[in-house]
């Protein structure tokens, strides 16, 4: 039956349903309390709200019910009171069981409120309602976790922004905090190539990517910044693996994982490593799709990383030159010199190849590098140069020699922290 043609209520009907208001308000909320367990769960304050709700919604019947042809039920004089407690504490299925009660109850009175006549008018009023109020809840969830959404891809950018820039302050820490990060443990960052599928837009690439690391267990923050897809994922060790498994979602190229940091306060590190290291990945043809920032530190260093220099020199020539391995720096650097010839280190340095062999062993105990592999020999190579030149007279030390001001800030912070 089309609007125009419905029939109007009679006047004694429109009365009655108009006196029944409070009635039928305290009959719902009768309703709600013996049916709706989540309902009798809320705090006292939440249930006002709902009741103000269900009031609400018999008052917006009423009055429609007087002038359907008129207006449509509008969701603002329903859910208007208090749009964002309600959608905080209570879900769309509970709205919906919500509204699901005051129509039971309404159809309850159908024989007592409707004249002769006018019962079947009536049935199909309160059902017409309840749907165009069912929409209308859908409406105001759908803004609520819109508007929710956007905000919460704001704060998600400036906590990104915050580790980019190495700020970890107390505005961070709440931005963090009410993304649900203040707690997270184990954080990486990752970053590669922004899909060209995203060009248009970076918001499928980053729910892309934030879906398929949560399939395996990981928290993500992502952003796309300029041609890069950024993610800090928090909650695993096992950090590779998991990109290894979503790297699909990044564009082409390499995709570069910094080091494992404790929480996101620490994850500037992070950045600034695998950041590095995606600029100086160019430099290894063969490198794979997915690599650890320190893959690449001998790349780093030739581009004038300052950390990945003092990290080399710090793993590979620091502990070569200690008292006690004169021998084993005299056969790392013979064996490099010499093209990895253990006839040639041996006659070099007047002992048995068996016992460059042994050596050779000994440096990779010591240092993590075995010189028998060429990449590996090439790193000990550059880290071995690199402390030449630290060590020369005249030098600065490579902690500060080519440090930036926010390092020397950093290191200085450190050092008071410890002292």
């Amino acid at each position: 039956m089309s609007d125009a043609a419905r029939q109007h209520p009679s006047e004694a009907t429109s009365r009655a349903v108009e006196r029944s208001a409070g009635d039928l308000a305290t009959l719902a909320s009768q309703r709600m309390e013996e049916k709706l367990r989540w309902y009798r769960d809320l705090s006292a304050e939440e249930r006002s709200q709902v009741g103000l709700v269900a009031q609400a919604g018999i008052s917006q019947f009423i009055a429609w019910f007087h002038h359907q042809e008129s207006h449509s039920p509008s969701a603002i004089s329903i859910f208007g009171n208090a749009p964002q407690e309600l959608t905080r504490s209570v879900s769309l299925r509970q709205t919906l069981d919500l509204v699901r009660t005051v129509v039971d109850v309404v159809e309850s009175r159908v024989e007592s409120l409707a004249g002769p006549g006018d019962e079947q008018l009536l049935r199909e009023s309160v059902l017409r309602f309840s749907r165009e109020i069912a929409f209308a809840a859908a409406e105001v969830y759908a803004g609520a976790a819109e508007a929710r959404g956007a905000w919460d891809a704001r704060l998600e950018a400036l906590v990104v922004d915050a580790v980019l820039r190495g700020e970890a302050d107390d505005s961070m820490q709440s931005r963090a905090s009410a993304l649900g990060w203040g707690d997270v443990a184990d954080v990486t960052f990752v970053v590669g190539s922004t899909p060209t599928t995203a060009r248009a837009g970076a918001v499928p690439a980053v729910d892309d990517l934030r879906r398929s690391v949560r399939q395996h267990g990981v928290e993500a923050l992502a952003i796309v910044q300029r041609s890069r897809l950024i993610a800090i994922l928090g909650g695993t060790r096992a950090a590779v693996e998991v990109v290894e498994e979503v790297a699909g979602c990044f564009g082409p190229g390499p995709v570069v994982v910094g080091p494992t940091v404790p929480h996101l306060f620490a994850a500037g590190r992070s950045a600034r490593a695998a950041l590095s290291g995606l600029s100086a990945a160019a430099a290894w043809p063969d490198a794979p799709r997915v690599l650890e920032s320190d893959a690449v530190l001998p790349e780093r260093a030739l581009a004038g990383d300052s950390p990945a220099r003092r990290v080399l020199v710090d793993r590979i020539h620091r502990p070569l030159s200690a008292p006690g391995h004169a021998s084993l720096l005299e056969t790392a650097t013979a064996y490099l010199e010499l093209g990895g010839s253990l006839e040639a280190s041996a006659r070099a340095l007047f002992v048995h190849p068996n016992t460059v062999r042994y050596r050779l062993g000994r440096i990779a105990d010591v240092t993590g590098y075995d010189l028998t592999t060429p990449r590996e020999a090439w790193a000990v190579r550059i880290a071995l140069a690199l402390g030449r030149l630290a060590e020369a007279p005249g030098s600065r030390p490579a902690s500060r020699a080519t440090a930036s001001p926010a390092q020397l800030e950093e290191t200085s912070k450190v050092s008071s922290a410890t002292s």
